[in-house]
């Protein structure tokens, strides 16, 4: 056998270990293509393909694009996180209630509704991690707390939200691009820097094998605590979006974005069981769940069926990742 073709050899046999681990991820795009260039099609068809169009697109899931990547740290450590639609629904409320129409006080306000998702989520891994309580357990309850507060602050659906602050995250920029696309791209930036930190490696590590990680030194405890307090900043960072492209606020509105989020989380290749999966996927898997929503509508398909359609969309495609792992892994 000649030098070249064990080079050969070793690339596809590296190029099959590649394949494997990333299989749901790559499906994941493949899916998001798939239904994005139908979706672009059916819309050039009927006339309905535009700037506000694609825009709208943008903008109904941005809200649930960044709570999926916050509920990702999560379900990487192997936990679960059901406060995220509380969370963003408190801090809707509290944008709606108290953001003034300026600059100052929209910096100011933001910064607050960000350090308290932060410190939510930091509770919530304060009692999963030293508490040693079941993580559906923990945010089961603050999911409660929080979706109590949201009433409190915010009884009825009203308020208000700055224009200017609209506009920036929910807008167009030159009347062309989405302004979410550049949210996106800080978002999936952010997420590129954040894989090659050692807290990352960590959250994979306890997902994984908690008890292997544990042994071998990794910070299991900080991790985890981690991985809570940015699903809780995450989530609140997507009720900001949501307050912007709503324009009010309203302290239900959040309720929807638990099960998504998790939904795009398993859409997007992560393992429920931990320490498999990327964000990257996630972003991909709240796409999918935004498209399928919109493509139903279009077609003028019967209200009451979408979510049935939704739920079946998401079972053929998570049935076939686990297809694609089975080939893959037998092949190699």
């Amino acid at each position: 056998m000649t030098a070249l073709q064990l080079n050969a050899g070793a690339a596809g046999a590296r190029l099959r270990r590649y394949a494997v681990r990333n299989a749901s991820l790559v499906l994941s795009y493949l899916v998001l293509a798939a239904m994005g260039l139908y979706y672009l099609s059916f819309a050039a068809r009927h006339g309905q393909l535009s700037v506000f169009s694609i825009t709208a697109v943008f903008n109904n899931t941005m809200p649930l694009l960044i709570a999926a990547v916050g509920q990702t740290f999560v379900v990487l450590t192997g936990g679960i996180d059901l406060s995220v639609g509380s969370i963003i629904s408190l801090t809707n409320s509290l944008a709606a209630v108290h953001m003034p129409d300026s600059v100052p006080g929209v910096l100011g306000w933001s910064g607050i509704i960000l350090i308290i998702g932060g410190m939510a989520g930091a509770m919530n891994g304060i009692l999963v991690a030293v508490g040693r309580i079941q993580p559906i357990l923990v945010t089961l309850a603050s999911l409660s707390i929080w979706a109590g507060a949201a009433l409190f602050v915010l009884p009825q659906p009203g308020g208000a939200i700055p224009q200017g602050f609209s506009a920036i995250l929910a807008g167009n920029a030159w009347q062309l691009v989405p302004a979410a696309a550049f949210t996106l791209l800080v978002v999936a930036g952010f997420w590129s820097l954040f894989r090659r930190t050692e807290l990352a490696v960590a959250l994979y590590a306890v997902g994984d094998d908690e008890r292997s990680a544990r042994a071998n030194g990794v910070p299991v405890v900080t991790a985890k605590i981690a991985a809570y307090t940015l699903s809780g900043l995450f989530s609140a960072l997507a009720g900001l979006y949501l307050s912007a492209v709503t324009t009010s606020g309203d302290a239900t509105t959040g309720a929807v974005y638990t099960l998504t989020s998790i939904a795009a989380v398993v859409l997007g290749g992560v393992s429920l069981f931990g320490g498999r999966g990327s964000a990257a996927g996630s972003m991909a898997g709240a796409f999918v769940l935004t498209l399928i929503v919109n493509i139903l509508f279009s077609a003028n398909i019967n209200p009451l069926l979408q979510e049935f359609f939704q739920g079946l969309v998401l079972i053929l495609a998570m049935a076939a990742s686990v297809l694609v792992n089975l080939l893959l892994a037998r092949s190699t």
